[in-house]
């Protein structure tokens, strides 16, 4: 259960991380409610996870999560350029968290 807690927490970073980056320095409501509401969340889950899982493999799975998600969120929005090389890498931060889920 904690692991599943800790994935969705690093997918609520990423919506936060994203809805950051419009709210136009927190002048924009609907962006700043959705980015405080993911991070409240996306921090809860990870305390939660905490609890059963070590903290250095938490922290690695949840960041990696998330920046992999927002990376990839920018590039289909348009927000970002897209390319193989940004792919590879994308996909290498996902096989690294699969590698910390099959050692722990």
């Amino acid at each position: 259960m904690a692991w599943l807690i800790l994935v969705l927490s690093g997918v609520l970073e990423a919506v936060w991380a994203s809805a950051l980056s419009r709210t136009e320095g927190f002048t924009r409501l609907t962006p700043t409610v959705v980015f405080f509401i993911a991070l409240v969340l996306s921090m809860l889950g990870l305390g939660i996870a905490m609890r059963t899982l070590p903290p250095g493999t938490s922290y690695a799975v949840w960041v990696g999560i998330g920046a992999a998600l927002t990376v990839a969120y920018a590039m289909a929005t348009g927000a970002e350029s897209a390319s193989v090389a940004k792919v590879l890498l994308i996909a290498g931060i996902v096989a690294c968290i699969a590698g910390l889920k099959v050692l722990s």
